[in-house]
């Protein structure tokens, strides 16, 4: 019997992220539009809608990637307050999702990966999804894409330690970055807004996703 995806993706909508105040009508719409199924793997598309992460590269552990649990990947994108006019840059969207919804709130997306097969699938699934205002460019994530800077908004798909200047210094003026700082359930949910020519933080919310690899703060030593 064949699988309803479209039934799955309205309850995820009313289920999964209407229940954890997201309540900006774009964002609803977007995820309702996209179909989720397209950017997970084949042997887990039953999986596609599930309240998890769900695990699209390598092993469970450090260096594996993974597609966002529904809510807080939505509660991310509502605190951007992307609109229409927006040029987004969206750092390690994995196999496609986060550039596919941000593309049917922005002006255009920039999606920057950094692994090549990963990069391949979300190629496909893009098209797929008919996301023709997205640019898929492979590069080091915490390096940004200058060429097609400044960005109105910046979206980290995962947890870093950090957020590396390289990233805040392609913001807009009035540009916003939303990422979530610290891991496991020590994660916290920032914007950062570009005004006069500087960047400043709030915190927004509570956030527990999987790390996002290439932001990890140099350690240093002591003797």
């Amino acid at each position: 019997m064949d699988t309803d995806f479209s039934e799955q993706r309205v309850k995820m909508v009313d289920g999964q992220i209407r229940t954890t105040d997201v309540t900006s009508a774009p964002v609803l719409a977007a995820m309702l539009a996209v179909p989720r199924e397209l950017f997970v793997p084949r042997s887990r598309i039953n999986l596609a809608y599930i309240d998890e992460n769900i695990l699209v590269s390598g092993e469970r552990g450090s260096g594996a990637r993974y597609l966002m649990q529904p809510s807080p990947f939505a509660k991310l994108v509502q605190l951007a307050e992307i609109s229409p006019d927006d040029n987004v840059l969206d750092v390690g969207p994995g196999t496609g999702y986060s550039a596919a919804v941000l593309s049917r709130i922005a002006k255009s997306v920039v999606a920057l990966e950094s692994d090549p097969a990963l990069a391949d699938e979300a190629a496909s699934a893009l098209a797929a999804a008919g996301c023709d205002n997205v640019t898929l460019v492979r590069g080091a994530l915490a390096e940004g894409h200058p060429p097609r800077a400044p960005f109105d908004v910046i979206f980290i798909g995962g947890s870093v330690e950090e957020v590396p200047d390289a990233l805040t210094k392609q913001l807009s003026e009035g540009g916003r970055l939303v990422v979530v700082e610290g891991s496991g359930n020590a994660g916290v949910a920032r914007i950062y807004v570009k005004s006069s020519g500087s960047v400043t933080g709030r915190r927004a919310f509570n956030a527990a996703v999987k790390p996002l690899p290439g932001f990890e703060r140099a350690r240093s030593f002591e003797f």
